[in-house]
């Protein structure tokens, strides 16, 4: 920060610039010193993060590798009198039914990893602004041990906000469920579909226009939920109402930032898939399929499926990344500006601790 050369009037000094120990100065943060804030974060932790994030998510695609395995081996010798018979025969009940529990079971397990992962993710990002605002480094052993303690608070947190914000989307899917239902039912009876079949999808769709906003409020108003779980130690719960009580007068402003930050991550990463997705493109093109050249065949799809994998692993670094970090930081500043957090940080970080008006709190007390 820069100051005029002139001296300041009435003799009275220049206050001091706020300190600045990591990542943030602590003080009120505007949007821009959010955004640098955060990739700031990321530049110097970006190791640490893309360690967790391959572990996190390679460990659920072996998971869900393993439980596919696991289903085709239960249901393979059904396969045959499901989808291999002589045309005109329907295959039996007791051999669809195995191959749907298969499914089921399959789709399950996929679901429920990938909400674990995610909400690793969102316990690591809080826990790496935690260190990067008072400027003190962190290592993978310890972001994976502290992530790994605090996930079951955050996927409650994740799990419970879900569920709101899946509310529209249930309510269209009951209007397309039950046009589809009425078709068939007026098909078998030999009737005519007539405009009214068409009255319950259109109020399913109005009905969810009119949800949709109470769904973005609530996730708004949970968004710090995980910043809290971790940097708090609080449980699910506990961590949804400190979420609501500190975006209670920011909800527009938090809203502005995440949808900026929601808009440009989902920008970028289609942009890294794009461009990865080029790259890869260029050995397939270089191969005569024509021929019989079976090895250089294997290398060029061996090339293409690495470049997919990465772009898969880069936008996926992205896309859980760089938004938990955002809300990590918007925490941080609402405690600042609500709880007068700055002079414990400072104080935390090795700066002598100023006298200010105002309760003191630190990371984990709730008010």
């Amino acid at each position: 920060m820069t100051f005029p050369p002139v001296p300041p009037p009435y003799g009275y000094g220049y206050p001091p610039p706020p300190p600045r120990p990591g990542v943030i100065p602590l003080a009120p943060l505007t949007l821009g010193a959010i955004l640098s804030g955060t990739f700031a974060a990321f530049g110097r932790h970006w190791k640490q993060l893309l360690g967790v994030t391959a572990a996190v998510y390679g460990t659920a695609v072996v998971f869900v590798g393993v439980a596919l395995v696991i289903a085709y081996a239960t249901v393979s010798d059904l396969f045959p009198a499901v989808f291999d018979l002589p045309v005109g025969e329907e295959p039996r009940w007791e051999d669809v039914q195995p191959l749907i529990v298969a499914f089921v079971l399959v789709w399950l397990a996929a679901m429920i990893t990938l909400l674990c992962a995610n909400a690793l993710m969102a316990a690591a990002c809080p826990a790496v602004i935690q260190e990067a605002v008072l400027g003190r480094p962190t290592r993978f052993g310890a972001l994976w041990r502290r992530s790994w303690s605090r996930m079951p608070a955050v996927l409650g947190t994740v799990l419970l906000t879900s569920v709101v914000l899946m509310l529209p989307y249930a309510i269209v899917l009951v209007g397309v469920v039950g046009l589809f239902l009425a078709l068939f039912s007026a098909a078998d009876s030999g009737g005519t579909p007539d405009g009214s079949y068409l009255l319950l999808p259109v109020l399913a769709f109005l009905l969810a226009l009119l949800v949709t906003p109470l769904a973005l409020w609530i996730w708004v108003k949970f968004s710090l939920a995980p910043a809290a779980a971790v940097m708090e130690g609080q449980g699910a719960i506990a961590s949804m109402r400190r979420s609501s009580a500190l975006i209670r007068g920011f909800w527009w402003r938090t809203f502005g930032i995440m949808l900026l930050v929601a808009v440009a991550t989902t920008f970028v990463s289609w942009l890294i898939q794009q461009l990865l997705s080029l790259l890869a493109s260029a050995p397939l093109s270089a191969v005569d399929f024509s021929g019989s050249g079976e090895s250089a065949m294997i290398a060029a799809f061996a090339v293409v499926i690495v470049f997919v994998i990465l772009g898969q692993l880069v936008s996926q670094l992205v896309v859980s990344v760089f938004p938990p970090l955002v809300t990590s930081l918007i925490y941080v500043d609402l405690r600042i500006r609500k709880e007068n957090l700055a002079p414990d940080l400072a104080q935390a970080a090795g700066f002598p601790a100023a006298p200010t008006p105002g309760p003191r709190a630190d990371w984990g007390r709730s008010h």
